[in-house]
C-alpha cells in the first residue's frame, strides 16, 4: 500500500547547484534577484552557495557578497554548503545564513577524493573534528548524509548493504559527541537510481531505523528524478531537495551531462495534483523558473515552466462550460 504524506518538505538548492557548473561565471546581482524571487514563493529553505575554493569552483567565489546582497524574507532559512572547516569559518562569517551541521559519509572513496580530496579514513577524522566545532559554536546537528547511496560512476554499484551499515556509522560517530539524529539525506548525487533501488534502500533502512527521516537528494541525469521522487513519496518519504528549472548539477561527477537535482516546479506540480501539500506558489515558482533561464542564458530541462500549471486551463474549462 502506497503511504503518500500528507505535505512535504522541500529544500531549493538551485542558487547553489545551478551557479556552481555555470560556465560563464553569472554576475553577483543576478544571482541575488532569481534567490530574492524564489524568497516570494513561499519556499521554506533555500541553500543560496557554496563556500569552496573559487579555484576548484569559480561560479561560487562571490558567495559571499551574494550572501550579503539578499533580501533576507521572514520564514525562510537561507543556507549554505561547505566540505572543510575553512568554509564553515566563511558560513559563519556571514552572519546571515542558518547554520546547521551534519554528518557526512561516503561510500565512494573515489569519489570523495575528487570531491573533498580525503580519504574514508580522513573524511572519519574530519567529521570528528568538524562535529566538536558544532558542538563550540552551538550550530545544531541532527542530520546524517550519506552521498553516492545508489552508485557511483567512478566505484559503481554501492551495495545495499554498505548504505544500511554506514546510517549505522552515523549513529556511533553520533553518539559519541552526545548527539541525536533524526534525519538522513540520501544523495543520488550521481543518477544511478531508479524508483524499486529508491524503494528497496529506504525500505532496507526503516526496517531498521523505524524512526528516521529520510530526505532524498536525486538528481536528473537519466530522466529518472521525478519517477524517483514519486517512490519515496510513495515510501513515505517528506522531505526532499529540488532546483528550480532543473539548475546544476556536481562539478566533480565526471559526467558532461550531469544535470541537476529533480525540478521543483515539475515536483510541486506533481505534488499538488496528488493532494500532497507543498506550501508554494506554482505560479509564482514558474515565473522563477524563467526567471533562471534568463539568468543563465540558455535553456534549462524543467517541464512545468513550459506546459504550465492546470489551474489556468481548469479555469477556462470552467468558463467555456458556464
Amino acid at each position: 500500500m502506497s503511504d503518500l504524506p500528507k505535505s512535504i518538505l522541500i529544500t531549493e538548492e538551485g542558487p547553489r547547484e545551478g551557479f556552481q557548473v555555470e560556465q560563464a561565471l553569472i554576475p553577483t546581482a543576478r544571482k541575488v534577484e532569481l534567490i530574492d524571487a524564489l524568497s516570494r514563493t513561499g519556499l521554506k529553505r533555500i541553500q543560496i552557495v557554496s563556500f569552496v575554493d573559487p579555484k576548484r569552483v569559480p561560479g561560487m567565489a562571490d558567495a559571499e557578497a551574494v550572501v550579503a546582497g539578499i533580501q533576507v524574507k521572514p520564514g525562510v532559512e537561507y543556507t549554505g554548503l561547505w566540505l572543510n572547516q575553512k568554509g564553515l569559518e566563511r558560513a559563519r562569517a556571514t552572519g546571515r545564513l542558518t547554520l546547521e551541521g551534519k554528518i557526512s559519509l561516503y561510500p565512494s572513496e573515489k569519489f570523495l577524493m575528487r570531491n573533498n580530496n580525503r580519504t574514508l579514513e580522513q573524511q572519519t577524522e574530519y567529521v570528528h573534528r568538524v562535529l566538536a566545532s558544532y558542538q563550540e559554536h552551538g550550530i545544531p546537528v541532527e542530520r546524517g548524509s550519506i552521498s553516492n547511496a545508489f552508485g557511483c560512476n567512478f566505484q559503481g554499484d554501492i551495495p545495499l548493504a554498505k548504505v544500511v551499515a554506514m546510517v549505522g556509522e552515523i549513529y556511533d560517530i553520533a553518539a559519541r559527541h552526545g548527539l541525536n539524529i533524526k534525519e538522513l539525506s540520501l544523495a543520488d548525487t550521481m543518477a544511478w537510481a531508479t524508483p524499486l533501488q529508491v524503494k528497496r534502500t529506504i525500505g532496507a533502512i526503516r526496517e531498521k531505523y523505524p524512526e528516521i527521516r529520510i530526505n532524498l537528494h536525486l538528481h536528473d541525469t537519466r530522466g529518472m528524478g521525478i519517477a524517483n521522487a514519486y517512490a519515496g513519496l510513495e515510501m513515505g518519504v517528506d522531505m526532499f531537495d529540488s532546483s528550480v528549472a532543473g539548475l546544476g548539477g556536481c562539478p566533480f561527477a565526471g559526467h558532461k551531462g550531469a544535470s541537476g537535482n529533480v525540478c521543483t516546479e515539475d515536483l510541486v506540480f506533481m505534488c499538488e495534483e496528488m493532494g500532497v501539500r507543498t506550501g508554494v506558489d506554482l505560479d509564482a515558482l514558474i515565473e522563477s523558473a524563467r526567471l533562471a533561464e534568463d539568468v543563465v542564458g540558455h535553456p534549462l530541462p524543467g517541464s512545468v515552466m513550459k506546459g504550465g500549471s492546470l489551474a489556468k486551463l481548469r479555469r477556462s474549462a470552467s468558463q467555456a462550460q458556464g
